[in-house]
């Protein structure tokens, strides 16, 4: 198994490593070798070469440096989510791979175009939230933190539909990006750390087969899951 984590240190904002880790020792448990390669701005990887791709959450600043660069990687990332394979970009990062992105001071940046749709940071205000989310792949909330000072529109096909916390544009009530076995989202904690079945789930999508997956060692990180979700549907219920 060979995960490339690229931008490892420039979009790191939320210690977003963690997901590479877990994944990591989740093959471990299950026999299956699994070596990460962490390329960053100004090295060169060849896509086509990994099961899994990753990128994490940066600052709105090196997100704008790390679109330049990642440019160079526009044809085989679309070839690689056409073909199926996996990545999973959490934060901002997704956000790069739409058609536009727009700061807060209404300088345009051309994005990736792999996706259609568009990006605009709203004047500089951060919107934070915990969020409690729910997907057509999982029986289970997913939980865990937003943090961010964008909306997007556009997007047709969402990963997540929004129980507690932030969409993706104001109000809406759904979340992130999924095309084929791509994965976009805000949400934070880091999203594998917080979210065991997630972890679970994407790693069968690599492996090819989620029963080839060892999950009898996930105890605590099952156990921390529940009492958060715990948690936040009490806070639900007490909003409602």
């Amino acid at each position: 198994m060979k995960i490339l984590h690229l931008y490892h240190d420039i979009m790191n904002l939320y210690g977003d490593y963690a997901n590479i880790s877990a994944l990591k020792r989740l093959f471990g448990f299950s026999g299956i070798e699994c070596n990460v390669d962490r390329i960053t701005f100004g090295e060169n990887a060849i896509i086509s070469d990994y099961d899994l791709i990753y990128i994490g959450s940066g600052t709105e600043r090196n997100q704008k440096v790390v679109l330049e660069d990642i440019r160079k990687y526009r044809v085989s990332l679309k070839e690689y989510i056409d073909k199926g394979k996996t990545i999973l970009m959490t934060g901002n990062s997704f956000e790069m791979t739409g058609k536009t992105l727009k700061d807060a001071e209404g300088n345009e940046y051309e994005g990736l175009g792999i996706f259609d749709f568009t990006t605009e940071e709203q004047n500089k205000v951060r919107n934070t939230a915990d969020a409690v989310f729910t997907a057509d792949f999982s029986d289970k909330p997913l939980v865990g933190f937003i943090n961010k000072c964008s909306e997007i529109n556009g997007i047709t096909t969402p990963l997540f539909d929004v129980k507690m916390g932030l969409g993706n544009k104001k109000d809406d009530t759904k979340e992130g990006i999924r095309v084929n076995n791509f994965f976009g989202t805000h949400l934070t904690g880091p999203v594998l750390i917080k979210n065991p079945y997630f972890l679970i789930y994407i790693a069968g999508i690599i492996a090819g087969d989620e029963s080839k997956i060892d999950t009898k060692k996930l105890g605590f990180e099952k156990s921390g899951y529940e009492v958060t979700l715990s948690e936040l549907s009490k806070r639900m219920n007490n909003d409602g």
